[in-house]
Parts: C-alpha cells; sequence; structure tokens
C-alpha cells in the first residue's frame, strides 16, 4: 500500500484543482458570527444553518447582543438547527464568557477556545484555521470520517483518534486545507448514500475504490 504521506499530498495536489480557494461553507463576518455558526452546524447543514444565522445576525449584532439574548426567545431563533436547547444554552453561555473574561474577542489559541462551553476540538479547529489563520490541529466531522476511513488513511471512527492519525502525515500549513476538500468532496461527489466512483478524482489512488 502507497506511503500515508505521498497519499495526503496526492489527495490534495488533486481535489485542489477542483477546489483551488477550499473554506467552511459556513457564512461568517467576524470570529464570533463563525464560532456561533460552526456550534449551530453540529448535527445540521450548512445550508440550513446559513438560512437561520442569515435573520440571527441581523438580530443580535454583536457578542454583548449573544451575551444578552433571552433563552427562550434564542431557541425559538434557532430551532430548526436541532438540538436547539443544547446550542442555545451555550452559545448564550460561550459569548458570556467571551464578553467578561475575554474582552468581546474570541479567543486565538485551542487552549482557550475549548474551555468555552459548546466547544469541542471540531469547532475550536475551524474557527482557528478559518478566522485566524493558525493551524493547531484537523477538524474531523462526518465527512473526514467517512473519507478518511475509505482512504484507509485510518482504522477509526473517533474524531480524536481520526485527527491524531491525520496530524503526522499532513503538512501542518495543510490542516485546514484537507478538512475543507474531503468535506467538498464528500458533499460533491463521494456522496455517501451515492457515490459518484465513476468520475471521481481520486478513484485511480483511493484503495477502496482499487479493491473493487
Amino acid at each position: 500500500m502507497k506511503n500515508k504521506k505521498l497519499l495526503i499530498q496526492e489527495i490534495i495536489s488533486i481535489l485542489k484543482k477542483d477546489y483551488p480557494n477550499p473554506k467552511t461553507a459556513l457564512n461568517y463576518k467576524n470570529p464570533h458570527q463563525l464560532l456561533t455558526a460552526t456550534i449551530l452546524s453540529a448535527q445540521c447543514t450548512d445550508v440550513r444553518v446559513n438560512l437561520v444565522t442569515k435573520n440571527l445576525f441581523k438580530k443580535y449584532k454583536n457578542v454583548e447582543d449573544f451575551a444578552g439574548a433571552d433563552l427562550s426567545e434564542f431557541e425559538q431563533d434557532i430551532r430548526s438547527t436541532g438540538f436547539y436547547r443544547n446550542k442555545a444554552k451555550n452559545i448564550i453561555a460561550a459569548s458570556k464568557t467571551i464578553a467578561n473574561k475575554y474582552n468581546g474577542k474570541v479567543p486565538d489559541s485551542m487552549e482557550s477556545l475549548v474551555t468555552l462551553p459548546g466547544v469541542a476540538r471540531k469547532t475550536a479547529n475551524v474557527v482557528l484555521s478559518e478566522a485566524f489563520g493558525k493551524q493547531e490541529g484537523i477538524a474531523v466531522d462526518t465527512h473526514v470520517i467517512r473519507l478518511t476511513n475509505l482512504l484507509k488513511l485510518t482504522e477509526s471512527k473517533d474524531p480524536k483518534i481520526i485527527e491524531k492519525d491525520l496530524m503526522p502525515i499532513t503538512p501542518q500549513k495543510d490542516w485546514g486545507k484537507i478538512s475543507n476538500l474531503l468535506i467538498l468532496h464528500g458533499r460533491n461527489v463521494c456522496i455517501a448514500r451515492k457515490p459518484k466512483c465513476g468520475i471521481c478524482q481520486l478513484k485511480k489512488i483511493c484503495p477502496s475504490a482499487l479493491d473493487k
């Protein structure tokens, strides 16, 4: 089997041709909006989140607005994203912490971000990479879990283990890139319910395709 470091480099090189500027699909204008959108995106599509945040970010214009939001009203504002009670509680609590402890500015370190309510490594990685240009880890979502297994880059379904498997074999400058590239490829070509293997750009190097 091909060396995993070489395989990762080939995957990035091939997918960059179709996605030259891989970025999150979430709409945001500042780090706090991205943090909020990423929390909302758990078990929810980015399309739905963007529909919700279009009005949400008009209603709540800054960190202080989110921190002072009425919980029951906020729950209804984000209801369609699912798990809205927990998400509302976490977003308001995180906003209060940011307002009180960090002078209204989202912290730009993994260590600080993961102390915020509702923020685990995946969310922190997205915020660090997209909003601050910092690569402290690799965001692992359902697409990344599925594709890294198909590509035999890991044998785990646990996001934490997958991240640990990917980091040593991926150049640090590409940590944010590999996540976004796999997500885009998973949405557009390697679709879970009906993968388009016939037109897949990776079919010549994908171990799962070669096994067929």
